[in-house]
């Protein structure tokens, strides 16, 4: 008999793969979108999947939908407009933080019994260089709002399973997710787009823990599988440099990566002017200041063992290459950059999973 997986943030880079291949495997998925319409573009034709229409601001409108779940896939996070510039806490917090609360809430009163909740490396820290694994979580951050939010957000899961013994949830944490399917884009979508289109002004002094999104979908259906409850398991990918990144991109397009190296002193400069005119213009800051104090904070802290999840899970991670040449030929084939000339459009949503910057790391969906 197939299970039917509910998944929050379906129409995320993280949730759309996820959403793909459960229905490969044979489960029924109900699939959580703020907008139907965006649904049913990026998932229309995909068999057994059910598309369910809520926010994770108001859990209790789809609340019903719930019943009837074999496990809660939660990916959806708040995360875009927190790096724009400006404060936006009070939003972090009543999706990533209230939302996931009320989640588990409402789950637990449907009858659900097992949760897959997308952590991230947010939630751990330790000394620069060093290789961090699940052990070493971070304190309660006061700088970064994104950060804090994903830390409290954790907190109300283990909290969850102290008072709920007949619930089972397991976290699963991702780095810099890239891949097919970001119709978003995210953050890391729109850096290789802006790498294509020469956008780059130069190389920050930033490193990253690089990872597909559809290798994190898999680690998420195997911790469903055989997770344990209240373990956490590192999806985080493989650590680089951002000129690293250049260099593969380079190689891969064709395309001259920029040369110039950005010191950390005038990013700071950047980003304090790109704020000043956000604030006067009401448009969001094209690098604002906590950009780049995470850039600087997270450098050389993107390390992670993945042994557990190795043994545990089957976790392995396809190459960088293959990541890149899919991403960029379905941002092609779906209009996001220019076609080549045996290039069409195609529907977005066609990023199939395969099997087996510390910075951007969720499926960037509030639904």
């Amino acid at each position: 008999m197939s299970q039917t997986a509910f998944v929050t943030g379906a129409t995320g880079l993280l949730g759309n793969n996820l959403v793909r291949l459960l229905s490969q495997k044979g489960w029924r998925v109900k699939a959580l979108a703020r907008s139907r319409e965006k649904a049913s573009r990026q998932l229309g034709g995909i068999a057994n999947v059910e598309i369910v229409l809520g926010d994770m601001t108001d859990v209790a409108g789809f609340a019903d939908s719930l019943v009837g779940s074999d496990v809660l896939f939660h990916t959806a996070a708040h995360f875009r407009d927190s790096y724009k510039g400006g404060d936006h806490w009070p939003m972090l917090h009543r999706i990533n933080v209230s939302g996931t609360r009320a989640l588990l809430q409402a789950a637990h009163a449907a009858g659900v019994r097992r949760m897959i909740h997308t952590s991230s490396i947010a939630v751990l820290d330790g000394p620069r260089g060093a290789t961090m694994n699940e052990t070493m979580l971070r304190a309660l951050p006061e700088k970064d709002a994104y950060y804090r939010s994903k830390v409290m957000s954790d907190r109300e899961v283990q909290a969850f399973l102290e008072r709920h013994p007949d619930f089972s949830a397991t976290f699963v944490l991702p780095g810099w997710m890239h891949g097919p399917g970001d119709v978003g884009p995210t953050q890391a979508g729109q850096t290789v787009m802006d790498f294509v289109n020469r956008k780059l002004p130069g190389i920050v002094p930033a490193t990253f823990a690089f990872v597909d999104a559809r290798d994190v979908a898999l680690a998420q259906i195997a911790a469903a599988e055989r997770g344990g409850r209240g373990e956490r398991y590192l999806a985080a990918g493989r650590h680089m440099a951002i000129a690293e990144l250049f260099d593969r991109l380079e190689a891969l397009t064709g395309v001259p990566g920029p040369k110039r190296r950005i010191p950390a002193w005038q990013l700071y400069v950047i980003a304090g002017i790109a704020e000043t005119i956000a604030r006067i213009s009401g448009k969001p800051a094209l690098l604002s200041w906590a950009t780049v104090q995470v850039m600087m904070q997270e450098r050389e802290r993107s390390r992670f063992d993945h042994s557990k999840s190795e043994a545990a899970l089957g976790l392995t991670f396809r190459p960088v290459d293959e990541t890149l040449r899919d991403e960029i030929a379905w941002f092609r084939a779906n209009g996001f950059l220019a076609a080549g000339p045996s290039q069409t459009r195609a529907d977005p949503g066609v990023g199939q999973p395969c099997p087996a910057h510390r910075g951007s790391v969720d499926g960037e969906a509030w639904s």
